[in-house]
């Protein structure tokens, strides 16, 4: 009996997360749960795309060039089996934002997680090393921040498209933005890491840790590291909107993902040329959901930074 009564008094994770101060701030910012609640119906609409859509636009078989430039069907000319219309190619358009959202946000978390590991990694060592290699790993981190992402990226994927060719970069585009826009990002981790590891190192339980035994690597890994995660975490989310627009930034100059496979900056980019023809809904409608993604994130971002400072007062 007095198991079970320790059972039933415990309270799961999700339990103390609600009653957390984090969830009675969630409860009580009704632009939180709002943008929550848009990204979590975008991301499960993107990963259950093949289930959703009702065409495949990586299946040449079901693109018909004929059925190319219909309107949405709120408009006249239509097709009803077309919602948001089709584009230049004959697309269904809502299959293939479906398809671009969940492959913009892959490559935005990945390329997130890219940056986290480098970034962390090189902040750990270079705050608890300290010296000429703290020195050296953060002017080689200025050097990167004086260069735009966009711009690192340009000449990056401009050099690597002319060396491998355009069929070899297109089959492999997918890797190569993650690795661009992971590499180019990753000071912003290791700039934060590093001033908490500088705050943490000099304090009593790091100094206990040492004289029990415990090497560097777990130092950083298992005490030092921790005290980081609430930064890293408000990091995390503006750093996937950036991704996500850097992706369709890149996409839109032609240097992301090609036309074959949809992402929300290349669907922009191919409807452009199109816009001031009349067939405004394939560059408009992907770019709306585009800003509305973007835009969520960011409120989740801001609402994260809020809410995990530790200056403002959490009554």
């Amino acid at each position: 009996m007095s198991s079970l009564s320790t059972n039933q008094s415990t309270p799961s994770r999700f339990s103390r997360l609600w009653n957390s101060n984090m969830g009675y701030s969630f409860r009580r910012n009704p632009v939180a749960i709002v943008s929550f609640a848009v990204f979590l119906v975008i991301t499960i609409a993107s990963i259950l795309a093949p289930v959703l859509a009702p065409f495949d636009p990586y299946d040449p078989a079901q693109i018909d060039i004929m059925n190319s430039e219909y309107p949405p069907v709120w408009i006249d000319g239509s097709d009803s089996q077309f919602v948001f219309g089709t584009d230049d190619q004959g697309r269904d358009l809502w299959s293939t934002i479906l398809y671009g959202t969940r492959l913009s946000l892959l490559i935005g978390l990945c390329a997130v997680a890219l940056q986290a590991f480098l970034g962390i990694s090189i902040g750990l060592v270079a705050g608890y090393v300290g010296g000429r290699l703290d020195s050296l790993l953060m002017r080689f981190a200025d050097i990167q921040l004086s260069f735009s992402t966009l711009m690192v990226a340009i000449i990056f994927l401009a050099v690597t498209q002319a060396m491998f060719g355009s069929e070899t970069f297109n089959q492999y585009a997918i890797y190569f933005l993650i690795a661009v826009i992971g590499v180019a990002e990753w000071p912003q981790y290791a700039r934060t890491v590093r001033a908490t590891v500088l705050a943490e190192k000099k304090k009593e339980y790091i100094d206990s840790a040492r004289v029990l035994g415990f090497g560097p690597m777990r130092i950083m890994v298992r005490h030092i590291l921790p005290n980081s995660l609430s930064p890293i975490f408000v990091i995390s989310t503006v750093q996937v909107a950036n991704a996500i627009i850097s992706e369709a930034s890149l996409s839109f100059l032609g240097l992301g993902m090609p036309p074959s496979q949809p992402s929300l900056g290349s669907l922009i980019s191919s409807g452009f040329d199109y816009i001031f023809s009349g067939s405004w809904w394939i560059t408009a409608i992907p770019g709306v959901v585009l800003v509305v993604l973007v835009l969520v994130i960011n409120l989740l971002g801001d609402w994260m930074r809020d809410v995990l400072n530790p200056k403002l007062y959490k009554g």
